[in-house]
């Protein structure tokens, strides 16, 4: 028995012997068949066969009106990436030049984040210490010229040709993929939304240009050119400051919001950016392409604007300023700038804002020349004089003061004040009324002196009962305080009138500053925004409303956004205090009853200041004008700040134009957007040109 089992057992070790020789031999084989019969064959395979990746741009998410048309979207557009590859700087620089002039030969742009010009040598970048900081952080001395530097960093990229322009074309290129981190796994995009020519005369002739990639990117576009561009805002690429903050979300080659609900909403409206791996040879050239990983576009906003009331708001704005520099409504004024807001009185949505003169957003993406960014400097036209601006109301003051009035009982609704003129107190200052006609309204109840904006009957609650009423009244209005509306850049204005004198001047507020300020002067500076919170809170009896440009944001599956949990961010984001619950204001309904029975009568009664212009329109409206005058002399703001219909609101519309001479030059533009809101033709009645604005004071 033992000597059997020790057989088997040689038997089992002699075959396990023969089992590893087998194999060996066959290991060698294959090793030898690898390295030597097919050795070379495999290395060139190999060398086609460099995996690099690649990032696929998501798309940002739609802006629409509150209808769903698309204010803001994204088109395939085409863009031009460099990988690092096997050349000599020669040929590299060489190959660059090529790459530009062919771009440039079909109207497309390279990147160019280079911040020195040439023939002059000078900087771009203006402010001194942003200067500094530039040379600092890219290894310059501090002391260097501009034409020192661009000579410094053609010996750095060892850029031989002499012509300084042609020069500066491969630097441009080389600056960029210097400050991407230029790799040979990671591209560096050196022109965005390049035209189809380009991208075909690349491809054909792909194999003079090693390294270079076409890729196809989202590119946003603004299907309505310039409508609600202070609304929109723009993007661009984003800068070296944003980038630093940012750089775990963020590729340095990515778009961000800059200005508008761009800005804003930008963590929403950014999408994820996916994964794309390119199989390249050696030599640059890409032999195949796949997705690792989807790119997911970012969040659809609605906003509460129909586009359809913002576009005849924006014309109405721009006929009427044309108007007055004309002299149609009597005189001519320079009047170069405005704004209106429509909002939905019960809820504070805003239905349309718009700020003249406005700009092209999308002249930001595809280029935008220095003729046209000298003329959008010069005429201020990314200011958004909506929530930026702050400007004297003049008599669209006068409910603030009347409220005050009426609420600390320092007038009855029927009590009557004589206005003779001149007011005898303080610096007697006169009412308008007299300027213009050598004699003074007469007896007026306060909702006569609304209606027909009697400076006179101000001045005498202003001296009855001071200037603190004014001023808690206005703060209870919201007058002063930021309304809250998502976007950057909004305005405090100026409530805080004794204060504010005190700091000013050093001096104590004085009776005659109470007069001016009554008829909305003085130290007085509201937002038009303001004034549309204000107007629509004296049109709902007195509900305090949440001034929102959004209606909803939704995600890629078309799952809603919770509401407050937006509004937080914005908070946040805005600097906003925490947005608090919104309440019934502390004001008499009498009060505000007997107030908007005056600003009925400025439009719809004779000796109203606005009757000659609404009493064709079809229905009743409420309303005020205004003519503020400014620090400098001879210019006067006009305003105009009403809701409609009369008797069950629905909008507030405020209208303000710069140098418009009179609150009555203004007020055709809010009957413009009454008539097509509600849908009213008016009679063809020709409005009264011939009364001559006063200048001298408020109304």
């Amino acid at each position: 028995m033992k000597n059997k089992k020790a057989r088997n057992e040689k038997i089992r070790y002699n075959i396990i012997i023969m089992l590893v020789y087998i194999i060996g031999i066959i290991l060698l084989f294959q090793l030898f068949n690898l390295q030597i019969v097919h050795g070379e064959e495999y290395r060139q395979t190999s060398n086609t066969r460099l995996t690099r990746e690649s990032t696929l741009k998501a798309a940002r998410g739609d802006v629409t009106d509150t209808n769903g048309n698309k204010l803001v979207t994204t088109k395939i557009g085409y863009s031009l990436e460099l990988y690092k590859t096997k050349m000599d700087n020669q040929t590299f620089n060489q190959t660059i030049l090529k790459l530009v002039e062919l771009l440039e030969k079909n109207g497309d742009k390279c990147i160019d984040n280079l911040p020195i010009k040439v023939k002059p040598y000078e900087f771009t970048i203006k402010d001194e210490e942003s200067q500094k900081k530039w040379k600092v952080n890219n290894g310059i001395d501090e002391n260097m010229t501009a034409e020192e530097v661009f000579n410094s960093l053609k010996q750095k990229y060892d850029i031989q040709e002499e012509d300084p322009e042609k020069a500066r074309k491969i630097m441009v290129v080389r600056y960029e993929t210097s400050r991407n981190g230029f790799g040979n796994i990671k591209p560096v995009t050196i022109s965005k939304n390049i035209s189809s020519l380009s991208v075909n005369e690349i491809r054909e002739q792909s194999s003079y240009f090693p390294g270079a990639g076409v890729v196809t990117e989202p590119v946003v576009v603004y299907p309505y050119g310039s409508l609600a561009s202070h609304v929109l805002g723009q993007v661009g690429a984003i800068s070296e400051e944003e980038y630093e903050t940012r750089k775990d979300t963020y590729n340095i080659n990515d778009i961000i919001g800059k200005t508008g609900i761009e800005a804003t909403l930008e963590e929403y409206l950014k999408g994820q950016d996916g994964i794309k791996q390119l199989d390249m040879a050696v030599d640059g050239t890409i032999t195949g392409e796949y997705i690792t990983k989807e790119a997911i576009a970012g969040n659809n906003v609605t906003l509460t604007i129909d586009a359809n009331l913002q576009k005849v708001v924006e014309d109405a704005l721009k006929k009427n300023v044309e108007k007055i520099k004309k002299g149609e409504y009597g005189k001519k004024y320079n009047a170069d700038g405005g704004a209106v807001i429509v909002m939905d009185v019960n809820t504070g949505e805003v239905l349309a804002l718009a700020s003249y003169p406005d700009y092209e957003p999308e002249l930001y993406i595809t280029g935008i020349t220095e003729e046209k960014l000298e003329e959008y400097n010069k005429g201020s036209n990314l200011y958004n004089r909506a929530i930026t601006g702050s400007y004297a109301p003049g008599s669209i003051f006068k409910m603030v003061v009347a409220t005050a009035a009426l609420e600390t009982k320092t007038v009855t609704e029927n009590e009557t004040v004589n206005d003779i003129g001149k007011y005898p107190r303080g610096y007697h200052p006169a009412c308008w009324y007299y300027t213009q006609y050598g004699y003074g309204h007469g007896h007026l109840n306060i909702k006569q002196a609304i209606q027909k904006s009697c400076n006179y009957f101000f001045y005498e609650m202003g001296y009855r009962m001071g200037i603190s009423p004014v001023i808690k009244y206005a703060k209870i209005y919201g007058l002063g305080s930021k309304t809250g509306i998502e976007l950057y850049g909004e305005g405090n204005g100026i409530v805080d009138l004794e204060e504010y004198c005190k700091k000013q001047t050093g001096q104590d507020w004085q009776f005659g500053d109470t007069l001016s300020a009554v008829i909305g002067q003085s130290y007085n500076e509201y937002t038009p925004i303001q004034i549309a919170k204000y107007i629509s809170m004296i049109a709902n009896g007195g509900k305090e409303v949440d001034v929102t440009l959004i209606k909803s944001i939704t995600d890629i599956d078309g799952n809603e956004i919770n509401k407050q949990e937006i509004t937080e961010k914005i908070d946040k984001e805005l600097g906003n205090e925490t947005t608090k619950k919104l309440t019934d204001l502390d004001i008499n309904k009498n009060t505000l009853e007997i107030v908007r029975k005056g600003m009925k009568g400025v439009t719809s009664e004779s000796g109203g200041t606005a009757y000659y212009i609404f009493s064709d329109l079809g229905i009743d409206i409420a309303g005020k004008t205004g003519s503020a005058e400014t620090s400098t002399k001879g210019r006067v703001n006009g305003w105009f700040a009403g809701f409609a219909p009369y008797d069950n609101p629905e909008i507030a519309v405020v209208v303000l134009i710069e140098n418009a001479g009179a609150g009555g030059n203004v007020a055709p533009v809010a009957k413009e957007i009454i008539k097509s809101y509600f849908g009213t033709d008016a009679k063809n009645v020709k409005e009264d040109t011939t009364a001559i604005p006063s200048t001298g004071e408020t109304r």
